[in-house]
C-alpha cells in the first residue's frame, strides 16, 4: 500500500511554443521547398530573364527617340520606326509576360506541393495529439488557424518570389546602368530613396503588426463562438437564447470592427507617406535630367530612358508595404500553424516501442494511480485482471473513475504508477497503433460523422463490403430501420450524427465495433440509451459478440452485468468489491444496496407506466 500514499506527478498539457522569429520560421519552411530545388533554380532563371528584358525595354526606348532625331524625308525614317519600334518593343514586352508566366507555371508545382505537405503534416500531427488537447482546444480558432496557414504558404511565397526578389534584381540592373552610363546623382538620388522608403515601410509595418495580429486573434475568437453557438443548436433552442448569442457574437464582431478600422487608419498613413517619398524622389531625378538634356550632356532620350526606369521601379515599390506587411501577416498565420506542429505529444510511443501482439488477450491493471489533475487523483491503486476470453463488469456512482479505465486501456493517457498490460505486455512498450487496432469500443457518448450510414459502420473496417455492413447492422439490430428510410444505407445522418436518435446512434456505433471485430472489448455505457426492449435484445447480442473474446464493461445499470464473469464495484477510485452478481447480493453490501436501488427505481417506473 506505499504506493497509495504516493504522491501524483503532475499531469499538464505541454506548453505552446512562443512566438519565433521571422528567420525561424522561413527556416522552418525551407526543407518543404528544397524537395523541389530544380524547380526553384529554373524558376529563378525565368525571373532574370524576365527582368533583363524589362529593363531592356527603356533601353530600346531611349535609342528610338534618338534614332527619331532625323530630318524629314530621310530614307532611314521607314526602317527606324517600323522594324525598331514594333518588332523590338514587341518582341521585349512580349519575353518579359512569357518569362513571367514560364516562371509561374514551373514553381506553381513546389508551392502547391509545399501547402499539400504541411497541411498533411498538421492533419497527422493534430491526429496524434493527446485526448486533453482535443478536449481544450476551440474548434473554430483551430480551423482558422489552419486555414490561414495553408493560405500564408501560398501568399508568403508568392510575395517573395514574385515581387520582393524581381524587385531587388531590377533594383541592382538599373542602379549598374545609371552608374556606368551618367554621373553618380542619379545613383545616389535612386538609393537615398529606396532606402528612406524602405526604412519607412518596415518602421510603420512593424509598428501596424500588432494591430493586425490582434485583428487574427478577434476574428478567430469571432469565428469559434459563431461554430460552438451552431455546433450547440439545440441547446440555444431549448433555452430560447437566440438573441444572446447573437449579443455574443456582435459583441466579438465589433471589437473585430473596431480593430479592422484601427488597422485601415494605420495604412492610410502608410501610403500617404510612401507617396510622398516617391514624389520627392522623382521629381529630383527628372530635375536632374532635365538639367542634363540642357546642358546636352544628355540626350531626349536619356531623358525618357531615366524616365521610364523610374516608372518600372517605383510602381512595384508602391506595393512593397502592400507586399511587406503580406509577407509579414504569412509568417504570423504560418507560425501559428507550425506551432500546432510544434505541440508535444502527451501521449508517445516510446523510441523502442514494439508491435502488440495478442495471443490469449488477458488484461491486467496493476497497482493503477491516475488523476486528470494532480489535486485531484481519480485511480488509487486498482489492480484486476480480464482474463482471456471473460467479461469483467465495473460498477460504481458517476465520477468514480469507470469510464477512465477505458480511456487508459485505449491509452488516451498514459498511468501515473502501476501499469497496464496485455498478455505481459506493457502499453507503454508497444505502439499506439497496434495497440488500439486491438481493442474495439462502444463509448457512452457516440458521435457520428456526417456522412451515410454505410460509411459510419464501415469506418469500423475502412473497405468492407456491403454485405459485411448489412451482417454487423442487423447484428446491432438496426438493419431493419435503415432499409424502412427512404435512402437506405445511403441515409445520411447529419453533423455529429443529429439526424439519428441517440438509441439509434448506439446501435450504429455498435454495428461499427462489430464490424470491426477485435479480440479486446469495451462498453462503456454500451446500452445507455436504448429503451428495455431493445437493450434486452442488443445485450443478447453484446453477449454474443463477446463470446470468447476479453471484453471490459462499463455500466450503470446493473441488470446489464448479472451475466458478468467477474463485477467489481468502483467507489472513489478504489475497488470496494468484486466476484460474481449472485455472490455480490449474498454478501449484503456496496452492490446489493445499488442493486436495490435501481430495483425499486425500475418497479415505481413501471407502476407509473401502468
Amino acid at each position: 500500500m506505499r504506493r497509495a500514499a504516493m504522491s501524483l506527478p503532475e499531469v499538464a498539457p505541454p506548453p505552446a511554443a512562443g512566438p519565433r522569429s521571422d528567420w525561424g520560421t522561413l527556416r522552418r519552411l525551407f526543407p518543404y521547398l528544397w524537395r523541389y530545388r530544380w524547380r526553384v533554380t529554373i524558376a529563378l532563371a525565368f525571373l532574370v530573364g524576365a527582368k533583363l528584358a524589362n529593363v531592356g525595354v527603356p533601353l530600346l526606348l531611349k535609342r528610338l527617340v534618338d534614332a527619331l532625331s532625323i530630318a524629314p524625308g530621310d530614307p532611314r525614317a521607314f526602317v527606324v520606326v517600323p522594324v525598331g519600334l514594333l518588332v523590338a518593343y514587341g518582341a521585349l514586352r512580349l519575353a518579359t509576360s512569357l518569362f513571367t508566366e514560364l516562371r509561374e507555371l514551373v514553381f506553381a508545382k513546389a508551392t502547391e506541393g509545399a501547402a499539400r505537405s504541411i497541411s498533411l503534416e498538421v492533419f497527422r500531427h493534430l491526429h496524434a495529439l493527446s485526448l486533453r488537447f482535443h478536449l481544450e482546444r476551440q474548434t473554430g480558432g483551430m480551423t482558422r488557424d489552419i486555414e490561414r496557414g495553408t493560405r500564408a504558404v501560398h501568399s508568403l511565397i508568392s510575395y517573395s518570389l514574385y515581387s520582393i526578389l524581381p524587385t531587388i534584381i531590377e533594383v541592382a540592373l538599373v542602379l549598374a546602368l545609371l552608374g556606368t552610363r551618367f554621373d553618380l546623382w542619379f545613383v545616389w538620388i535612386t538609393v537615398t530613396a529606396l532606402v528612406a522608403y524602405i526604412a519607412f515601410t518596415v518602421s510603420v509595418t512593424e509598428w501596424r503588426t500588432q494591430f493586425r495580429r490582434q485583428m487574427n486573434e478577434l476574428d478567430s475568437k469571432a469565428h469559434t463562438r459563431a461554430i460552438d453557438s451552431l455546433l450547440n443548436y439545440e441547446t440555444v433552442k431549448y433555452f430560447n437564447n437566440e438573441d444572446f448569442e447573437a449579443r455574443r457574437y456582435d459583441e466579438s464582431l465589433e471589437r473585430l470592427r473596431r480593430a479592422a478600422l484601427k488597422s485601415q487608419s494605420t495604412l492610410s498613413l502608410l501610403n500617404a507617406g510612401q507617396q510622398l517619398i516617391i514624389a520627392v524622389a522623382l521629381i529630383a531625378m527628372l530635375w536632374r535630367a532635365t538639367e542634363g538634356v540642357v546642358a546636352g550632356t544628355m540626350t531626349l532620350g536619356d531623358l525618357v530612358m531615366i524616365n521610364a526606369f523610374m516608372i518600372q521601379l517605383y510602381i512595384p515599390l508602391n506595393f512593397l508595404g502592400v507586399v511587406y506587411r503580406e509577407i509579414k501577416q504569412s509568417l504570423t498565420d504560418l507560425d501559428r500553424m507550425f506551432g500546432l506542429l510544434d505541440r508535444e505529444r502527451e501521449v508517445a510511443d516510446a523510441p523502442d516501442a514494439t508491435e502488440l501482439v495478442v495471443r490469449e488477450g488477458v488484461v491486467r491493471f496493476e497497482d493503477v494511480h491516475f488523476g486528470y489533475d494532480p489535486a485531484r487523483p481519480i485511480l488509487k491503486g486498482v489492480s484486476f485482471e480480464i482474463p482471456a476470453g471473460r467479461t469483467v463488469a465495473v460498477v460504481g456512482p458517476s465520477g468514480a473513475g469507470k469510464s477512465t479505465l477505458a480511456r487508459l486501456l485505449f491509452r488516451f493517457y498514459d498511468v501515473q504508477g502501476g501499469r497496464i498490460t496485455i498478455d505481459g505486455q506493457d502499453l507503454k512498450r508497444v505502439t499506439q497503433a497496434s495497440l488500439r487496432r486491438q481493442i474495439g469500443i462502444v463509448p457512452q457518448d457516440t458521435v457520428l460523422f456526417n456522412d451515410t450510414i454505410e460509411y459510419n459502420i464501415a469506418y469500423g473496417r475502412p473497405g468492407a463490403t456491403r454485405e459485411e455492413v448489412e451482417a454487423a447492422a442487423r447484428a446491432a439490430h438496426i438493419h431493419d430501420f435503415i432499409a424502412s428510410t427512404p435512402q437506405g444505407y445511403d441515409t445520411m445522418v447529419g453533423e455529429r450524427g443529429l439526424k439519428l436518435s441517440g438509441g439509434e446512434k448506439q446501435r450504429v456505433a455498435i454495428a461499427r465495433t462489430l464490424l470491426k471485430n477485435p479480440p479486446i472489448l469495451i462498453f462503456d455505457e454500451a446500452t445507455s440509451a436504448l429503451d428495455s426492449a431493445n437493450e434486452r435484445a442488443i445485450q443478447a447480442e453484446l453477449a454474443c459478440a463477446a463470446r470468447n473474446k476479453t471484453a471490459l464493461v462499463i455500466a450503470h445499470r446493473l441488470s446489464t452485468v448479472v451475466d458478468a464473469h467477474e463485477i467489481l464495484v468502483l467507489e472513489d477510485g478504489r475497488i470496494v468489491e468484486r466476484g460474481r452478481h449472485h455472490d455480490l447480493l449474498a454478501r449484503g453490501g456496496r452492490y446489493a444496496r445499488m442493486w436495490a436501488m435501481q430495483q425499486s427505481a425500475s418497479s415505481e417506473e413501471k407502476a407509473v407506466g401502468g
